[in-house]
């Protein structure tokens, strides 16, 4: 079993790395030399307490995150952790020379700031290594230029706009890392052979294998296994293709089973509820309300 290394600071990343101190205590950016060769990076996983960008280019290693593979984490991509998460890396056979670099700051960076307030609104820090960003060219200098005035911002004698000039220019890069996902999503399209129909097809093999009855209603996190993605990227790409999230889906499509079953059958509305997987019938009720402005009875009631 790999031991697990613990990194709580931007200290303990340059000391594993074998770099000299950091010039900013709470952010640093790691660019790719033959140094980090003789990093022994095989043998341990490192348990991130920070966050953690990078991009790829000729890297002698990939990140394995969340436990998935690394196949779809090619030269010019991006992918993003945030702490608490653990990493593994795997060595590649690549001769060329490695221009990679990673960002990798402490969450007191931007704890105070709007940046701060919103970072959990870029849910591609919960994606897994295999979803990860993959840039054009123009795509990856746009980034590369970002990265650089971050670069040369906490390098020089930090002063009073220091902090807010850092901050700004990470802000900067998430959001075009938003629009260059979005781009993303929409050119593989017809590569993603239709998510939503690939959706409906896994919840209603669900419910014809009567899963539900063992583990309940689907949860976001089954059907992201269950389509080999993390749930963020599951969801974010429904989002796109129509408009809804995959708990969304997932409610518009037992709400439809209910409605089948209060006006084809003489079943209590706890009993359908339970039938469908719902541990507690008021959930049921709160939930069909919500879609259908009506109680179960009240829409039984109306219709018969």
């Amino acid at each position: 079993m790999k031991e697990i290394i613990t990194i709580n600071s931007i200290a303990d990343i340059h000391n594993i790395y074998g770099l000299e101190s950091p010039k900013h205590p709470l952010i640093s950016i790691i660019r790719a030399s033959k140094n980090l060769d003789n990093v022994d990076f095989e043998n341990y996983k490192f348990a991130l307490n920070l966050y953690h960008i990078s991009l790829k280019d000729n890297c002698a290693f990939t990140i394995s995150n969340y436990g998935r593979n690394s196949y779809d984490y090619q030269e010019g991509s991006m992918i993003f952790v945030a702490p608490n998460q653990v990493l593994e890396f795997e060595r590649q056979n690549i001769n060329t020379n490695d221009t990679g670099w990673s960002i990798v700051f402490h969450p007191d960076l931007i704890r105070k700031s709007e940046l701060g307030k919103r970072i959990d609104q870029f849910s591609f820090f919960e994606y897994a290594s295999n979803e990860a960003l993959h840039l054009s060219e123009e795509e990856r200098q746009t980034i590369t230029e970002i990265s650089e005035k971050i670069e040369k911002e906490f390098s020089r004698n930090i002063d009073a706009h220091s902090q807010t000039l850092i901050i700004s220019n990470l802000e900067l890069l998430l959001n075009y890392c938003v629009r260059f996902y979005d781009r993303q999503f929409y050119t593989r399209t017809n590569l993603n052979q239709d998510i939503a129909s690939q959706f409906q097809k896994l919840l209603k093999a669900y419910y014809n294998e009567n899963k539900q009855a063992e583990f309940g209603i689907p949860s976001v996190k089954y059907c992201g296994e269950a389509m080999h993605m993390s749930p963020k990227y599951l969801s974010d790409l429904l989002k796109k293709e129509t408009g809804q999230s995959t708990q969304d889906h997932i409610h518009k499509y037992i709400i439809e089973k209910a409605k089948n079953r209060l006006l084809n059958s003489k079943e209590s509305a706890s009993e359908i509820a339970y039938s469908l997987g719902f541990e507690y019938p008021q959930y049921f009720s709160k939930i069909f309300k919500k879609k259908t402005t009506m109680s179960p009875n009240e829409y039984r009631q109306r219709l018969i």
